[in-house]
Protein backbone atom coordinates (compact mmCIF):
# COMPACT_ATOMS: atom_id res chain seq x y z
CA UNK A 1 0.00 0.00 0.00
CA UNK A 2 2.72 2.26 0.74
CA UNK A 3 4.32 1.36 -2.47
CA UNK A 4 1.36 2.38 -4.28
CA UNK A 5 0.65 5.54 -2.68
CA UNK A 6 4.43 6.77 -3.64
CA UNK A 7 4.00 6.01 -6.78
CA UNK A 8 0.73 7.81 -6.91
CA UNK A 9 2.58 10.61 -5.73
CA UNK A 10 5.34 10.68 -7.95
CA UNK A 11 3.15 10.41 -10.89
CA UNK A 12 0.95 13.47 -9.69
CA UNK A 13 4.15 15.09 -9.29
CA UNK A 14 5.75 14.62 -13.23
CA UNK A 15 1.98 15.17 -14.31
CA UNK A 16 2.26 18.62 -12.62
CA UNK A 17 5.63 19.33 -14.06
CA UNK A 18 4.66 18.86 -17.12
CA UNK A 19 1.46 20.62 -16.86
CA UNK A 20 4.11 23.43 -16.07
CA UNK A 21 6.34 23.69 -18.80
CA UNK A 22 2.83 23.15 -20.98
CA UNK A 23 2.10 26.60 -19.57
CA UNK A 24 5.61 28.50 -19.97
CA UNK A 25 6.01 27.25 -23.78
CA UNK A 26 2.37 28.20 -25.03
CA UNK A 27 2.76 29.95 -28.33
CA UNK A 28 2.68 34.07 -28.13
CA UNK A 29 1.99 36.43 -30.66
CA UNK A 30 2.35 39.69 -31.14
CA UNK A 31 1.30 42.10 -33.99
CA UNK A 32 4.22 44.93 -34.80
CA UNK A 33 4.43 47.79 -37.26
CA UNK A 34 5.73 45.94 -40.89
CA UNK A 35 8.66 48.56 -41.08
CA UNK A 36 10.40 47.31 -37.79
CA UNK A 37 13.44 45.89 -38.38
CA UNK A 38 12.97 42.37 -36.79
CA UNK A 39 16.51 39.67 -37.02
CA UNK A 40 15.71 36.40 -35.22
CA UNK A 41 17.88 33.99 -37.30
CA UNK A 42 20.15 36.32 -39.45
CA UNK A 43 18.99 35.35 -42.44
CA UNK A 44 17.33 36.94 -45.70
CA UNK A 45 14.24 38.49 -44.39
CA UNK A 46 11.78 40.98 -45.10
CA UNK A 47 14.22 44.14 -44.15
CA UNK A 48 16.65 42.83 -46.62
CA UNK A 49 14.45 42.45 -49.21
CA UNK A 50 13.04 46.03 -48.79
CA UNK A 51 16.58 47.60 -48.00
CA UNK A 52 18.75 46.29 -51.67
CA UNK A 53 15.30 46.87 -53.54
CA UNK A 54 15.26 50.26 -52.76
CA UNK A 55 18.88 50.99 -52.95
CA UNK A 56 19.48 49.34 -56.10
CA UNK A 57 16.82 51.05 -57.88
CA UNK A 58 17.87 53.80 -56.93
CA UNK A 59 21.22 53.22 -58.39
CA UNK A 60 20.04 51.71 -61.75
CA UNK A 61 18.27 55.48 -62.15
CA UNK A 62 20.79 57.41 -60.65
CA UNK A 63 23.08 55.58 -64.15
CA UNK A 64 23.45 57.75 -67.39
CA UNK A 65 21.61 55.32 -69.16
CA UNK A 66 18.62 56.65 -68.55
CA UNK A 67 19.16 60.37 -69.21
CA UNK A 68 21.01 58.95 -72.59
CA UNK A 69 18.00 57.00 -73.45
CA UNK A 70 15.63 59.20 -72.55
CA UNK A 71 17.71 62.17 -74.67
CA UNK A 72 17.92 59.40 -77.88
CA UNK A 73 14.07 58.46 -77.69
CA UNK A 74 12.57 61.73 -76.59
CA UNK A 75 10.59 59.47 -73.74
CA UNK A 76 10.71 57.54 -70.93
CA UNK A 77 12.56 54.19 -70.72
CA UNK A 78 9.96 50.93 -70.48
CA UNK A 79 11.39 48.17 -68.06
CA UNK A 80 10.05 44.83 -67.33
CA UNK A 81 11.59 42.67 -64.65
CA UNK A 82 13.00 39.19 -65.57
CA UNK A 83 13.94 36.42 -63.36
CA UNK A 84 15.49 36.47 -59.80
CA UNK A 85 17.44 33.14 -59.61
CA UNK A 86 17.83 32.24 -55.66
CA UNK A 87 21.30 30.47 -55.56
CA UNK A 88 21.14 30.12 -52.01
CA UNK A 89 20.27 27.53 -49.45
CA UNK A 90 17.48 29.22 -48.04
CA UNK A 91 14.09 29.51 -49.23
CA UNK A 92 13.93 32.68 -50.73
CA UNK A 93 10.67 33.45 -52.55
CA UNK A 94 12.33 35.00 -55.67
CA UNK A 95 8.73 36.86 -56.03
CA UNK A 96 8.67 38.81 -53.17
CA UNK A 97 11.63 40.62 -53.89
CA UNK A 98 10.32 41.40 -57.23
CA UNK A 99 7.61 42.47 -56.23
CA UNK A 100 9.74 45.04 -54.16
CA UNK A 101 11.93 45.91 -57.10
CA UNK A 102 8.40 46.57 -59.23
CA UNK A 103 7.21 49.08 -56.71
CA UNK A 104 10.26 51.17 -56.34
CA UNK A 105 10.34 50.81 -60.40
CA UNK A 106 6.69 52.88 -60.01
CA UNK A 107 7.17 54.94 -56.96
CA UNK A 108 9.92 57.21 -58.63
CA UNK A 109 7.72 57.69 -61.87
CA UNK A 110 11.35 58.09 -63.84
CA UNK A 111 10.64 55.09 -66.24
CA UNK A 112 7.34 53.38 -67.27
CA UNK A 113 7.19 49.65 -66.38
CA UNK A 114 5.31 47.02 -67.36
CA UNK A 115 3.95 43.44 -66.16
CA UNK A 116 5.84 40.10 -66.76
CA UNK A 117 5.54 36.17 -66.32
CA UNK A 118 2.10 34.98 -64.46
CA UNK A 119 0.50 37.93 -64.33
CA UNK A 120 1.29 39.25 -67.86
CA UNK A 121 0.09 36.13 -69.38
CA UNK A 122 -3.36 36.37 -67.48
CA UNK A 123 -4.04 39.56 -68.82
CA UNK A 124 -3.24 38.54 -72.49
CA UNK A 125 -5.61 35.28 -71.61
CA UNK A 126 -8.18 38.32 -70.44
CA UNK A 127 -7.72 40.38 -73.69
CA UNK A 128 -8.01 37.43 -75.78
CA UNK A 129 -11.46 36.00 -74.35
CA UNK A 130 -12.67 39.54 -74.76
CA UNK A 131 -12.48 39.04 -78.59
CA UNK A 132 -15.11 36.77 -78.43
CA UNK A 133 -17.31 37.75 -75.37
CA UNK A 134 -17.12 41.60 -75.19
CA UNK A 135 -18.76 44.09 -77.60
CA UNK A 136 -17.11 45.78 -79.88
CA UNK A 137 -17.48 48.92 -77.97
CA UNK A 138 -15.63 47.71 -74.41
CA UNK A 139 -13.24 45.30 -76.02
CA UNK A 140 -9.32 45.90 -75.90
CA UNK A 141 -7.48 45.58 -79.03
CA UNK A 142 -5.16 42.50 -79.94
CA UNK A 143 -1.31 43.81 -80.83
CA UNK A 144 -1.15 46.73 -78.55
CA UNK A 145 1.15 46.38 -75.55
CA UNK A 146 3.11 48.76 -74.65
CA UNK A 147 6.84 47.20 -75.62
CA UNK A 148 9.52 46.70 -73.27
CA UNK A 149 13.21 48.76 -73.62
CA UNK A 150 14.88 47.06 -71.13
CA UNK A 151 14.91 44.21 -68.88
CA UNK A 152 16.56 43.44 -65.26
CA UNK A 153 17.64 40.37 -64.34
CA UNK A 154 19.42 39.00 -61.12
CA UNK A 155 20.60 36.50 -59.01
CA UNK A 156 20.46 36.51 -54.66
CA UNK A 157 23.87 34.36 -53.94
CA UNK A 158 25.12 33.69 -50.37
CA UNK A 159 28.06 32.31 -48.11
CA UNK A 160 28.27 31.07 -44.65
CA UNK A 161 31.26 30.98 -42.04
CA UNK A 162 30.89 29.14 -38.97
CA UNK A 163 33.59 29.21 -36.43
CA UNK A 164 31.67 27.84 -32.55
CA UNK A 165 28.87 29.53 -31.93
CA UNK A 166 29.72 31.89 -34.27
CA UNK A 167 28.01 32.09 -37.83
CA UNK A 168 28.67 35.15 -40.79
CA UNK A 169 25.81 35.10 -43.49
CA UNK A 170 26.76 37.18 -46.49
CA UNK A 171 24.18 37.86 -49.10
CA UNK A 172 25.28 39.12 -52.39
CA UNK A 173 22.57 40.69 -54.68
CA UNK A 174 23.67 41.07 -58.19
CA UNK A 175 21.37 43.00 -61.27
CA UNK A 176 21.81 43.76 -64.50
CA UNK A 177 19.59 45.70 -66.92
CA UNK A 178 20.09 44.52 -70.76
CA UNK A 179 18.40 46.55 -73.36
CA UNK A 180 16.35 44.13 -75.31
CA UNK A 181 16.65 44.72 -78.64
CA UNK A 182 20.65 44.26 -78.76
CA UNK A 183 21.16 42.41 -75.60
CA UNK A 184 23.82 45.53 -74.52
CA UNK A 185 24.23 45.09 -70.61
CA UNK A 186 23.20 49.38 -69.78
CA UNK A 187 23.86 49.01 -66.22
CA UNK A 188 25.46 46.60 -63.18
CA UNK A 189 24.28 46.69 -59.87
CA UNK A 190 25.42 44.88 -56.47
CA UNK A 191 24.71 44.91 -52.74
CA UNK A 192 26.15 42.99 -50.31
CA UNK A 193 24.95 42.25 -46.61
CA UNK A 194 27.05 40.74 -44.15
CA UNK A 195 25.48 39.29 -40.39
CA UNK A 196 27.20 38.04 -37.52
CA UNK A 197 25.13 35.73 -35.88
CA UNK A 198 26.03 34.30 -32.72
CA UNK A 199 24.37 30.94 -30.87
CA UNK A 200 23.79 30.92 -27.20
CA UNK A 201 24.75 27.57 -25.36
CA UNK A 202 22.26 24.95 -24.51
CA UNK A 203 21.37 25.68 -20.59
CA UNK A 204 20.36 22.70 -18.56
Amino acid sequence: MKTFRGVTMGLLGVLFVISLVGCTTATRVERVDERTIIDLSGRWNDTDSQMVADEMIVSCLEHPWRDEFVTRAGRLPVVIVGTVFNKTDEHIDPDVFIHDLERELINRKDMRFVNAGAMRDELRAERQSQQEFASAATRKRLHEELGADFMLQGTISKIVDMDGKQRVYFYQVDLVLADLETTEIMWIGQKKIKKLVEKPGIGL
